[in-house]
C-alpha cells in the first residue's frame, strides 16, 4: 500500500507553506488571549458576531477536513446520486433562514448553551440530562476527526505509515488545543474566517486541476459506465433510497438548528436580524460545501478507475489482498495531480478546514461539560474565572479523548453514516425539546425527559452497537424509528404528566 503514496507530488516548498500556515495559527492563540474578559467573551466572543463574519466561521466549522474526507468517500462509492444529500442541507438552511424557525426565538433567551434554555423552559434534571446526551453524541462525533486527518496528512505527503499517523495527530492536536484553550471563541472565530479564505481559493484551484486532468465529459461518462443509473439516481433500487433521503433531510433540519457548534454562532450573533440573514446565506455556501466534497470524491473515483495499479488497491481481484480504505481516494487523487506548491496550498487548506471544525467542536462540548453539567451539580457558584478554568481544561481532555478513540475505534461502517449517527444521537432528542419547548406552552418536564431518551436510540444505528446487540438494522431506519419517537412522547407524555403551571411563551430581542 506504501507505494501507492509514494506517486505524491508533494515537496519541500509545500512543507514550507504548511509550516507557515500551522504557525500562524499558533501566534492567533497567543495574540487574542487578552481579549477574554469572562465566560461570555471566552464562550460567545462578546455575542458581536456580524453577518459576513457569521457566514465565514459557520462555513469554516461545517467545513471540516473530517468533512471533506467522508463526503469524499460518499461520493467515490455513490457518485453523482450523493449530490441530493446536498440539496437537502441547502433547503434546510433556507427554511430556518427565511423564517427564523427556533433560533431567533433561542437567541431571544440569551443562554450560552442550548441545556442551558432546557433549565430555563423545563427543570434542572432535563438540563443535565440533555447535557449528558449532547456530550456523548458530540464527542462520539468527534471522535475521528483526528485521526483522519492524519490518515490524509500521510497519504498526499508520502509518510510512511504506522508511526507518522500517530505523530502527525499529537501536532495536529497540539496546535489546536494551544490557540483554542487561549483564546476560546475569540480565537476560533478569527481563524475560521482565515482559513475560510484559503480553504475556497484552495478548493477552487483543486476543481480546476482536477476537471483539467480528467475531462469534464469523461467524469459523467465513467460514472455511467460503472455505476450505470445508480450513480445518478438516489431512488433507484439498491442506492440510498427514500428512507435514507428522509433521514438526510431531517438531519440537515435538526443539525442547523440544534448542533452546538453552529448554534453557538447563533447565540454569538449580534440580532435576530443578523442570525437570519446568516442561515439565508449559509443556505448557499453550504450546497457549494457539500457538492464540492462530493465532486472530489466522484474525481477520486474516475482518476481510480483509469490507473490499473491503484484501481487494484481499491478493488483488488476476489481472493486477492485486502482493498484500501477508499477514505484514502482523495488524498491519493490530489497527491497525483497537483502540483508542487498548489499541493502545499491545497493541504494548508485541509488542515485549515481540520483546526475550524475540531476546535469549534472542543470548544463547544467543553462548555456544555463547564456550563450545564457541572455547573448546575455544584453547590457553590462558579466565578467567571472558574468556569473559563474548568472548561479550558475539558478541553485537553477532550482532545486527549480524540487522540485514544483514534487508536482504538474498528467499526466498519462509513464515515459519513457514522458522524450522521452519533449526531443524532443529540439532534434527534433535541429537536423536540426545542420545537415544542419554544411553540407549544403545554409542554412538560416529564415530555422533555422521554423525548430526550427517545431520541438517543439512534445511538442503535452505529455498527459497533449492533454487532454487540446482536441485530441489523439500516442506520436510516433507526434514525426514522428515534426521532418519530422521540416527537409523539414529547406529546402523549406532556398530556399525561402537565406540569402545575404552563409556561408563557413571551420571545422578545
Amino acid at each position: 500500500m506504501q507505494e501507492i503514496f509514494q506517486g505524491t507530488n508533494f515537496g519541500t516548498i509545500d512543507w514550507v507553506i504548511v509550516a507557515i500556515y500551522l504557525s500562524i495559527s499558533i501566534v492567533i492563540g497567543w495574540v487574542v488571549k487578552k481579549y477574554i474578559a469572562n465566560m461570555a467573551d471566552y464562550v460567545a466572543a462578546g455575542r458581536g458576531v456580524r453577518t459576513a463574519l457569521g457566514i465565514a466561521t459557520i462555513t469554516g466549522t461545517e467545513l471540516g477536513l473530517v468533512t471533506v474526507m467522508y463526503k469524499a468517500q460518499k461520493g467515490f462509492v455513490g457518485g453523482f446520486a450523493v449530490f441530493h444529500i446536498a440539496i437537502a442541507v441547502m433547503v434546510a438552511y433556507l427554511f430556518v433562514g427565511a423564517t427564523g424557525f427556533i433560533i431567533t426565538r433561542l437567541r431571544s433567551m440569551k443562554v450560552l448553551t442550548i441545556p442551558e434554555f432546557y433549565e430555563k423552559r423545563f427543570n434542572r434534571k432535563t438540563r443535565i440530562l440533555g447535557a449528558v446526551t449532547l456530550v456523548i453524541g458530540g464527542v462520539l462525533n468527534m471522535g475521528l476527526f483526528l485521526k483522519i486527518a492524519s490518515l490524509f496528512v500521510v497519504a498526499i505527503t508520502g509518510l510512511p505509515e504506522g508511526v507518522a499517523i500517530n505523530i502527525v495527530m499529537i501536532i495536529l492536536l497540539a496546535i489546536v488545543l494551544f490557540y483554542t484553550v487561549l483564546g476560546g471563541m475569540v480565537s476560533v472565530v478569527i481563524t475560521d474566517y482565515i482559513q475560510y479564505v484559503v480553504l475556497t481559493f484552495g478548493a477552487i484551484m483543486a476543481i480546476f486541476f482536477a476537471v483539467k486532468f480528467l475531462g469534464w465529459d469523461n467524469l459523467f461518462s465513467s460514472v455511467l459506465e460503472h455505476k450505470g443509473e445508480a450513480g445518478f439516481n438516489p431512488f433507484v433500487k439498491g442506492t440510498f433510497g427514500v428512507e435514507y433521503s428522509i433521514w438526510m433531510f431531517l438531519a440537515a433540519l435538526t443539525y442547523c438548528v440544534t448542533w452546538p457548534p453552529v448554534i453557538a454562532r447563533v447565540l454569538a450573533a449580534k440580532s435576530s436580524k443578523t442570525i437570519k440573514r446568516i442561515y439565508g446565506w449559509t443556505s448557499i455556501t453550504s450546497i457549494m460545501i457539500s457538492l464540492f466534497p462530493f465532486f472530489f470524491g466522484i474525481c477520486a473515483f474516475v482518476f481510480v478507475m483509469e490507473m490499473p495499479q491503484i484501481k487494484d488497491a481499491f478493488f483488488p481481484a476476489a481472493g486477492g489482498a485486502e482493498a484500501l480504505d477508499s477514505l484514502y481516494a482523495l488524498p491519493v487523487f490530489f497527491s497525483r495531480i497537483l502540483p508542487t506548491g498548489i499541493i502545499g496550498i491545497m493541504t494548508a487548506a485541509m488542515l485549515a478546514a481540520f483546526m475550524s471544525t475540531q476546535d469549534s467542536y472542543l470548544l463547544s462540548w467543553s462548555t456544555v461539560l463547564t456550563q450545564d453539567i457541572v455547573a448546575p451539580l455544584r453547590k457553590k457558584k462558579l466565578t467567571s474565572k472558574g468556569r473559563i478554568k474548568l472548561t479550558r481544561i475539558f478541553i485537553i481532555i477532550l482532545g486527549l479523548y480524540v487522540l485514544y478513540w483514534g487508536l482504538v475505534y474498528t467499526g466498519k461502517q462509513d464515515i459519513f453514516d457514522y458522524m450522521v449517527v452519533t449526531s443524532a444521537i443529540y439532534q434527534f432528542g433535541a429537536f423536540p425539546l426545542l420545537l415544542f419547548g419554544l411553540y407549544w406552552k403545554r409542554a412538560s418536564n416529564t415530555g422533555a425527559i422521554v423525548a430526550l431518551l427517545c431520541g438517543f436510540l439512534a445511538i442503535l444505528g452505529l455498527e459497533p452497537v449492533q454487532r454487540a446487540l446482536g441485530f441489523e438494522m439500516s442506520a436510516a431506519w433507526v434514525a426514522l424509528g428515534s426521532i418519530s419517537l422521540a416527537m409523539v412522547s414529547m406529546v402523549v407524555f406532556s398530556l399525561l404528566f402537565p406540569n402545575r403551571n404552563n409556561y408563557e411563551l413571551n420571545f422578545k430581542e
